[in-house]
């Protein structure tokens, strides 16, 4: 399989930018996820990497080679689309083995590893049907052996389960992370799913606008967010974001919300004027000993959980608990936050400033 390295890619269609100066590195084997909303950069950039869009500035490197101006070809990769691209006139076992015959491959090999794939993906017994007749889930499964016979260096997978009903969509993200699992192949996978990302991904970018927000493991995304941007579409329901103004000051152990101390890890050297706080709602407990209070406006029942919305002298908030515990819209409650898993934003760019308990500095340039 193979490593796959982008320095400063850029696309401009125009006066648009769609990616902006994008970097990162995708490990040999890595199930790596491409994450953003609708218009972020995330399909530009894999049609960059794959071939079918040239860049307008920087490298894209596979397995050292640089590839940015060679043809998709050229670059032994398989493109997975998300409507499948199957050749309506052809029966599931001539599709997947076209790749191969346009390559003057043997008829023996061919019939070979057409039957070892479809072995793999279990689709045996339809290799003789016609693809206009199959199923959303059997028509995937067909796009995928006709991407893995060629064997290639990487697999480039553009939304691939999004035309498929959200019962399936997950039954079949599953089959996906345990074939690439098998496999050990290099697989970068464009979604807007964050669920889907989270699920299946070893590394994930999140991307918003043409740019690069973050870039790491699931739990460290989650975790720590690097930007508002980040917090707020990772996550159901996401990060809150409780606003207050003042000084963190060196050697300090909280920040003052409403006239009430609230514990953090440490101080930040300089931080001052306005500055939000960001906490997951599974951070913050019901506490009748604590002077912060919180109005409820509504409550969500989960079955063991639930979701209840709360108003507070610094903004909204949700937090996520024990539907055993009982609350009332009206009520007012007291609120205390994990101090192990809060972080700080500098509003205006929305930056974090730092995240103490994994002892990372998350601001950007």
């Amino acid at each position: 399989m193979a490593q796959i390295r982008i320095e400063n890619l850029r696309k401009e269609f125009g006066a648009f930018t769609a990616v902006q100066s994008s970097s990162f590195t995708i490990e040999d084997g890595e199930f790596f996820m491409l994450l953003g909303p609708s218009g972020c950069g995330k399909t530009t950039t894999l049609r960059m990497m794959a071939g079918l869009e040239l860049p307008t500035s920087g490298h894209v490197y596979i397995d050292g080679e640089e590839v940015g101006m060679k043809p998709a070809s050229q670059r032994d990769i398989a493109f997975v689309f998300q409507m499948f691209a199957l050749y309506p006139h052809m029966n599931v076992r001539k599709n997947i083995s076209y790749p191969l015959i346009s390559q003057g491959m043997g008829k023996q090999e061919t019939r070979r590893r057409v039957s070892e794939v479809a072995g793999v993906l279990g689709i045996e017994s339809i290799l003789d049907r016609p693809v206009s007749g199959l199923s959303g889930g059997d028509r995937q499964r067909v796009a995928l052996g006709r991407a893995i016979v060629r064997q290639p260096k990487a697999f480039f997978m553009d939304e691939p389960l999004g035309a498929l009903d959200a019962e399936f969509r997950e039954h079949m993200a599953e089959e996906l992370r345990a074939l690439h699992d098998r496999m050990g192949a290099t697989t970068v996978y464009v979604t807007h799913d964050q669920l889907e990302a989270m699920q299946m991904g070893d590394k994930i970018v999140v991307m918003n606008h043409g740019v690069v927000e973050q870039f790491g493991v699931p739990q460290d995304i989650y975790d720590w967010p690097a930007t508002k941007f980040v917090a707020k579409f990772i996550g159901s329901p996401p990060m809150n974001f409780l606003d207050f103004e003042g000084m963190i000051a060196i050697g300090s152990s909280n920040v003052v919300l409403a006239g009430h101390d609230v514990a953090i890890p440490k101080s930040l050297q300089g931080a001052t004027g306005k500055l939000t706080l960001g906490v997951r709602p599974e951070h913050i407990r019901l506490s009748d000993s604590s002077a912060y209070r919180a109005e409820v406006i509504a409550a969500e029942y989960l079955g063991t959980t639930q979701i209840i919305t709360l108003a507070t002298a610094n903004g909204e908030a949700k937090a996520r608990i024990s539907s055993a515990d009982a609350v009332r819209p009206g009520e007012t409650v007291g609120l205390e936050f994990d101090a192990r898993n809060l972080t700080v934003f500098e509003p205006a760019k929305g930056r974090a400033l730092f995240s103490e308990a994994n002892q990372r500095v998350l601001a950007h340039g």
